[in-house]
């Protein structure tokens, strides 16, 4: 306590040293500081048009004054503080990387200002606005005052589009049902240059490859009166001969072994090979023809339009064959129609690769684990684009306190991973449209955890299964064939006698047997980059385990029916699982987050719950952070775990609600305040399960978890380091389930009890 009664004072005092310096002490002899513009807006019919007119001429002056935080000029005061002091010295830096020099009236060119004012009012459709400008000198100190007299705006009367028959008139005229100019609207400038990118992006549309958005030409007509304004779309009368004509593609050309140095040798055909309408130079014939017919949009013969252009571009970067995919169109001169050629330089990436990763890390429940991973990787396996992938990996968790000391784990496994650029499917052939290509995955992996003195866990996974896109924010994953076994070995007599003790303990060591399907689908609008006011992600898996043989077999474990494949029962069971979140930009630096996850296993015939694999949990890092994860429920149940075991709570229904607020603290490091709630349930009763009170009931609501906390987030945009420090507010196995009460934040017992420190890398959600 001592120590932060005296570093507050420091920081105090070392704040007035600081703001003390009076920002005008230093300032050049005859002039004086300058501290911003304002402006005064007269004669406009709405207080909004008022407001919004005052917002954008404020922005348009120049220069900008020293910045303030909290009303003080810091940096400005940063930067007098050590003004005298050299580049390259510690001080120096600090005055360079934090501080600001004045900004002095003498920089202020007022003139200047009121003739950007006087155009930007003009573009705005304000066409008699008459704009004054002064200074107003306050000792040291100056402002600029800019008077603005708006008039009335002018408003669009008509919009005439040409009249004439050829082909690029025609097309304008037809765009017009889609034009960004409306009668009754204002006349404004912005919005005359975004209609000639609209009508140059719809001439695109329609093979005009050589237009351009300069060649549309807007005259307006203010003679009619009353404020009234007529628009007239044509085109300049001087453009190019090409920018009029509709082209066709003739030849399309690949170069599939491009290198940026190379001279780029556009009319060799000698040893192209002609396959499907494309010329296909692969010299040292790294790739079969059909991998590029199956990637590009164009055909000889098509009209030009730039959507499949860009989603050609999108297939060939999309296959990860690819470092730099280069693309140019020529006019062809050897026909009198036309048309043109298209070339495109692929630069291959190296076909195989190998990495590594090691990690660490140390957990609250004391464990300390240690992972290394290896992968190999051939991009092109069979000539066709194939991405094999072989992964494997070793790791181990020590725990150096607790009653079970020295029962550590050990893990190792691997898994292969065939992916194939297109759909296989047997007796069918299907293509997707967009700018994505698909994949079928094939996966085989082995896991195994050795639980020393304990027992074994071996699992062997296969799935066979698609991945395909519509957009950059949506996707799917369907896999019609997943297996999953699960076979423990080695099991102690220590762990069977702890078994005696503790029933619950058997589901770590059951045989499990999963054959379904799953299918996910994906919308996530964070992934285009363009940071919305708004942004939505969504995730919803569906997956479907031994329904096909259950009803085959008419399996029904309540009335004694237990199928076995193998003499192992199978899982059958339909699990949903949807997670959805919403951004909300709250200015430049901070955001709202909210996110609610529904998660619903039923199990049926062969199951009374889902497998143990399957379940959910909740707690952790990512998720309850105010609670450790999986010792939460399921409901209201509450598991004493007097061997000193990890909380190993799962369920078959899961609800969990998250909203979080992020800010800014200052360059890379940001904080966040959040409150957390949720929790499992069981779909069956204690009959089954032997949990009491953790069966899904119409009072799920009363029995949810809640915790708060804040959080410290080093963001470098490759990757975030992530702390977050929660602690409970309700606990639903309690008697009085709201805790908040309780709350002793200065006691180390109830700190140490309650308080919950997360590091995570990246955000939670």
């Amino acid at each position: 306590m001592r120590f932060g009664k005296y570093h507050s004072i420091i920081l105090a005092t070392a704040y007035l040293f600081i703001t003390s310096c009076s920002s005008t002490r230093h300032l050049p002899a005859n002039d004086k500081l300058y501290t911003g513009a304002n402006i005064d807006v007269n004669g406009t019919t709405t207080v909004r048009e008022k407001k919004v007119l005052t917002e954008d001429l404020e922005g348009l002056t120049r220069p900008k004054p020293n910045s303030k935080l909290l009303g003080l000029r810091l940096k400005l005061s940063i930067y007098n503080l050590f003004r005298k002091k050299k580049a390259n010295s510690f001080f120096g830096r600090i005055r360079d990387k934090n501080g600001e020099p004045p900004v002095l009236l003498s920089q202020v060119d007022l003139q200047q200002n009121v003739r950007v004012l006087q155009s930007h009012m003009e573009n705005k459709g304000y066409f008699r606005a008459k704009v004054a400008g002064d200074t107003i000198l306050r000792r040291k100190k100056a402002h600029a005052r800019y008077s603005v007299e708006a008039g009335r705006q002018y408003m669009i009367n008509a919009i005439h589009f040409p009249e004439d028959s050829n082909a690029l008139f025609a097309t304008i005229r037809k765009s017009s049902m889609e034009s960004l100019l409306m009668p009754g609207k204002p006349f404004d400038l912005d919005v005359i240059k975004a209609e000639r990118i609209r009508i140059d992006g719809y001439l695109k549309e329609r093979g005009f490859y050589f237009f351009s958005p300069e060649f549309i030409l807007v005259k307006t007509d203010t003679t009619l009166g009353n404020n009234l304004v007529n628009m007239f779309v044509t085109v300049k009368p001087d453009i190019p001969i090409e920018s009029r004509e509709v082209y066709r593609i003739k030849d399309v050309h690949i170069y599939t072994g491009y290198s940026l140095n190379m001279e780029r040798i556009d009319s060799s055909r000698s040893q192209a090979q002609y396959y499907k309408g494309y010329y296909i130079i692969d010299r040292r014939k790294r790739y079969k023809p059909w991998l590029f017919s199956e990637s590009m949009k164009f055909e000889p013969g098509d009209v030009y339009n730039r959507t499949d252009h860009n989603l050609t571009l999108s297939r060939l970067v999309n296959l990860d064959l690819f470092k730099f995919v280069i693309n140019r169109f020529v006019i062809n001169r050897d026909t009198d129609s036309a048309y043109i050629d298209v070339f495109y330089y692929l630069t291959p990436l190296p076909r195989k690769s190998l990495g590594a990763e090691f990690s660490a890390a140390t957990r609250s429940n004391n464990l300390n684990g240690t992972m290394i991973s290896v992968n190999w990787k051939d991009r092109n396996l069979l000539k066709g684009g194939e991405h094999l992938i072989i992964s494997a990996y070793t790791g181990s968790d020590v725990q150096f306190s607790g009653a079970l000391r020295g029962y550590n784990t050990i893990r190792y496994g691997g898994e292969m991973n065939f992916g194939v650029p297109r759909f296989v499917v047997p007796f069918a052939r299907f293509k997707i449209k967009g700018g994505y290509v698909p994949r079928t995955n094939i996966q085989l992996g082995y896991d195994m955890m050795n639980r020393v003195k304990l027992y074994t866990l071996n699992s062997f996974r296969a799935a066979y299964g698609y991945l395909w896109k519509e957009s950059l924010v949506k996707q799917h994953e369907l896999y019609p064939i997943s297996v999953n076994y699960v076979h423990p070995t080695n099991v102690t007599p220590e762990y069977d006698s702890l078994i005696h003790q503790d029933t619950l303990l058997a589901r770590a060591i059951q045989k499990q047997f999963i054959l379904g399907a799953t299918y996910q689908y994906t919308y996530n609008q964070l992934a285009t980059g363009i940071r919305r006011t708004n942004a939505y992600f969504f995730n919803g898996v569906i997956d479907l385990s031994g329904n096909i043989a259950g009803l085959s077999s008419g399996a029904d474990v309540k009335n004694g029916k237990v199928v076995t494949i193998r003499d192992v029962p199978f899982s059958q069971y339909i699990k949903f699982e949807l997670d959805g979140r919403f951004y909300r930009k709250l200015g430049l630096h901070s955001t709202w987050v909210n996110r609610a996850i529904v998660g619903v296993g039923i199990p049926y015939g062969n199951s009374v719950q889902l497998p143990y694999i399957k379940q959910f949990f909740i707690g952790g890092t990512n998720s309850l952070r105010g609670f450790r994860s999986r010792s939460v429920g399921p409901g209201t149940y509450r598991f004493i775990d007097t061997l000193d075991f990890l909380p190993d709570e799962t369920g078959d229904i899961k609800l969990e609600l998250n909203t979080e607020f992020r800010f800014r603290i200052n360059g890379p490091l940001y904080g966040a305040l959040f409150l957390d709630a949720g929790n499992i349930w069981l779909m069956n009763d204690s009959t089954y399960t032997h949990k009491p009170g953790g069966e899904f009931t119409s009072k799920f609501l009363t029995q949810l978890a809640v915790d708060a906390g804040i959080g410290f987030r080093f963001d470098i945009t490759l990757f975030v380091i992530r702390l977050d420090i929660a602690f409970p507010l309700r606990k639903p196995w309690e008697q009085n389930p709201w805790v908040i009460d309780q709350i002793k934040f200065f006691q180390k017992p109830w700190r140490r009890e309650n308080i919950i420190y997360n590091l995570g890398i990246g955000y939670p959600f």
